[in-house]
């Protein structure tokens, strides 16, 4: 048995101690602002959390724009799940591949390029609440587009809008940028047990 379970007066003593924390954290955070959310690490889910909130931002009523990087020559079921509400999400599959697919470097600066552009205007636009940038990070870590001038864009971005990045290897100077950064780290995968993509887990 433990040692809560043990003695009922210090378990209250703790969730109580707990409860005050959390409600000191709460009063303290009461401002407003566009965030800027990053998803990197090697682990599994990095596009997953983002698709996660932009479902919640629709559920809220607002406008979501999703472009993809690299991988969005591949095909996925979230763009059909998403069109399922109509003009209130935008979404643009704009990369040709992993580079190792293409083997063609100039072919991938090209689509980078052509998905930034589509970036930029979603985030010019006042009707759009939120914009993932899903595998962005990849591209910025091949050299696919400079990496300063997305940091500047970000930072010139609306202050209500929210703009969520994916993608492994996010470099020091957008970690500092951002508000939300989490690392995924695989612990496990069933890749390497010889276990293939499937529906609703992959793809």
């Amino acid at each position: 048995m433990s040692q809560d379970r043990q003695d009922p007066e210090a378990y209250q003593r703790q969730v109580e101690k707990i409860r005050e924390s959390y409600e000191e954290r709460k009063a303290a955070a009461n401002r407003e602002k566009g965030l800027i959310a990053v998803f990197t690490g090697t682990g599994k889910g990095k596009s997953t959390a983002a698709f996660g909130m932009a479902l919640r931002a629709v559920q809220h009523g607002m406008k979501v724009g999703v472009v993809q990087y690299v991988k969005g020559a591949i095909a996925t079921a979230e763009p059909d799940a998403f069109a399922r509400f109509g003009e209130q999400v935008e979404w643009h599959r704009m990369g040709e591949g992993f580079h190792w697919i293409t083997q063609d470097a100039e072919l991938d600066r090209r689509a980078a390029a052509k998905a930034w552009e589509v970036s930029q205007q979603l985030m010019a636009r006042p009707d759009v609440g939120l914009i993932v940038l899903d595998e962005l990070i990849v591209a910025l870590r091949l050299r696919q587009l400079e990496e300063p001038m997305v940091l500047e864009a970000l930072q010139r971005k609306r202050a209500d809008q929210h703009v969520v990045l994916t993608g492994r290897g996010a470099s020091k100077e957008l970690i500092e940028l951002a508000d939300l950064v989490t690392e995924m780290k695989m612990v496990k995968h069933h890749y390497r047990a010889g276990i293939k993509a499937q529906p609703g887990i992959e793809f």
